[in-house]
């Protein structure tokens, strides 16, 4: 089996990894709200996971100009 003669840079090794990414997961329409979420999750916009209500999320209210 061949060995290589010299260490390989950390550079040379991170740019052969360079495609190496994680591909995102499928996104799915909320029944409630309509927005896409991740599937399976509870919906991050209106906090429901199968009709029914999982977490309550609050609203930032919107800051005013002076």
């Amino acid at each position: 089996m061949a060995l290589p003669k010299r260490k390989h840079s950390t550079t040379r090794g991170r740019k052969r990894r360079t495609h190496w990414k994680i591909a995102f997961g499928n996104l799915a329409n909320c029944p409630q709200c309509k927005e896409l979420k991740p599937a399976h999750r509870i919906c991050p916009h209106c906090g429901y996971y199968k009709g029914k209500q999982v977490i309550e999320i609050k609203v930032k209210g919107k800051k005013k100009k002076k």
